[in-house]
């Protein structure tokens, strides 16, 4: 019933692709494994596929045998936090069900990502490997087409590296594929706003969305559905002629 409620709430406020997932990607999270992760998420997914037939649904995961099981009960898309980087068996996956796949930059796991936040250069860095990932991808016969590229805020990042690329997102266009932002309620937001409580951090999310806005970002992942929809309404009338 919550579930449900939830997605209700995400489609009456006008949200294009619902994005679920059974594994926490946060700094410090534990991992479930792949067969804790398909009981979990299952049920949901048939759920909101019975409930709601042709709403988008995004699985989070970064394990191939729950990305074909997602994808044999009705998932539409696959998000992989580590851009198949974890389990290149998900890559084979993706390829066989010919559907979108987001590649994400991050580094190591849940664990140590944020010991591995060291970079030389931030933007050339975090670009060679996506442009790595994205040629794993079409090596394993993922059309172009289905590729979505999110820089990673957040993972392996300190709030400078999340900030730099923030300034520099027409970085990440040269591909010419779609750019997903996930910064919502992110730990650096609440460092630049002194908020430890992530639901609180909604404003500065929103600021964010006006960004990608301006940088003609073509997907932002959020928690607060209302508040992005409206701000990302108006900001889109005065950027996106």
């Amino acid at each position: 019933k919550k579930v449900l409620d939830q997605v209700n709430h995400f489609l009456s406020n006008d949200v294009d692709i619902v994005d679920l997932g059974a594994q926490s990607t946060r700094p410090g999270a534990q991992e479930v494994g792949s067969n804790e992760e398909i009981k979990r998420l299952i049920p949901y997914l048939k759920l909101v596929k019975s409930e709601y037939p042709d709403v988008l649904i995004s699985v989070d995961t970064f394990n191939s045998e729950v990305a074909y099981e997602a994808l044999m009960n009705g998932a539409d898309w696959i998000n992989d936090v580590t851009g198949g980087r974890r389990d290149k068996e998900i890559l084979d996956v993706v390829s066989k069900f010919n559907c979108p796949f987001v590649i994400t930059h991050s580094r190591g796991n849940s664990k140590n990502m944020n010991e591995l936040s060291k970079y030389e250069n931030v933007l050339s860095e975090v670009k060679f490997s996506i442009e790595t990932l994205i040629n794993n991808a079409l090596e394993k016969n993922i059309s172009k087409g289905n590729i979505i590229v999110d820089p990673g805020i957040g993972f392996a990042k300190d709030i400078f590296h999340n900030l730099k690329i923030l300034r520099n997102l027409d970085v990440f266009k040269k591909w010419n594929l779609p750019i997903l932002i996930g910064a919502s309620r992110k730990r650096f937001i609440g460092e630049i706003l002194n908020e430890k409580n992530p639901k609180e951090r909604d404003i500065g999310t929103l600021a964010i969305s006006c960004l990608c806005s301006q940088f003609n970002v073509d997907i932002v992942r959020v928690h607060n559905v209302k508040l992005n929809y409206q701000i990302l309404k108006v900001a889109d009338k005065i950027y996106r002629k």
